[in-house]
């Protein structure tokens, strides 16, 4: 009997769910601390610059931390001006000194008010966002409409309003909210639902997800990550971003 596209899903979820992934992914990064904020400022900063190959990412966001004495929450809201000087070297492909020393611009700003990023993405103040869009609108502007904030750090924080897929940011939020057993997503955040969730699509999970017959739009933009997310809730209403595991795996896999 042949395999439906459910069970292919659900066989992959379970595969690539467990901790044995974390080790060799970005996510391992902000699995480092147990602090909420450590794990928010290392969880985003990862997802950020979450584009090569794997290990690159791991070493570049290792050298974050370590430049931020393997301490984050502290190092920003505590550090000196001249701490700052030890990132004038940093550079991961296209994101460099200027974009690090904006992030932890933004971080010190923002902790010195609030306790936790989530407050970021919520729409107003609703104790949960209306939609993930309006919630990644809110965090783009909010994030970039500090004093000095440097035009070319723009490329790095996607919005749905330029039509991203924003496939980094979708990837944070899974793991700060999705929430079961596995050991691979934290679901510290508790006022975004999973079922709010839009699934991280890049150039691999949207070729995987095509095969499958799951994308029917054309070009791959914001509406595209809509309707990959819209088929999967077909599917799980409540967690449809879990297959974000499935998707990813089968990509790697040499499924297409």
């Amino acid at each position: 009997m042949t395999e439906s596209l459910e069970e292919l899903l659900d066989r992959k979820y379970e595969q690539y769910n467990r901790p044995d992934f974390v080790p060799h992914d970005p996510v391992s990064i902000p699995h480092r601390f147990s602090r909420k904020q450590d794990i928010e400022i290392m969880g985003f900063w990862a997802a950020v610059l979450a584009w090569g190959q794997r290990k690159t990412i791991i070493n570049k966001s290792s050298e974050l931390v370590a430049l931020m004495d393997n301490a984050p929450y502290d190092f920003v809201l505590n550090h000196q001006e001249s701490d700052l000087k030890r990132f004038l070297a940093f550079k991961h492909r296209t994101f460099n000194a200027t974009d690090a020393l904006y992030f932890l611009h933004f971080f010190q700003d923002f902790y010195s008010k609030n306790d936790s990023l989530e407050e970021a993405f919520l729409v107003g103040n609703q104790e949960a966002q209306s939609t993930t869009e309006q919630g990644l609108i809110t965090f783009h502007d909010q994030f970039c409409g500090l004093d000095y904030f440097p035009s070319r750090t723009r490329k790095h924080i996607a919005t749905p309003a330029r039509k991203s897929t924003c496939k980094r940011l979708n990837m944070f939020l899974r793991w700060m909210v999705r929430q079961d057993d596995r050991g691979v997503d934290f679901g510290i955040w508790r006022r975004i639902s999973p079922a709010q969730l839009v699934m991280p699509c890049d150039v691999h999970v949207d070729r995987v997800a095509r095969h499958l017959g799951l994308i029917q739009r054309p070009k791959t933009d914001w509406q595209t990550a809509l309707e990959l997310t819209a088929a999967l809730r077909e599917l799980d209403a409540e967690d449809p971003v879990k297959y974000d595991f499935a998707l990813f795996g089968l990509g790697i896999e040499g499924f297409v």
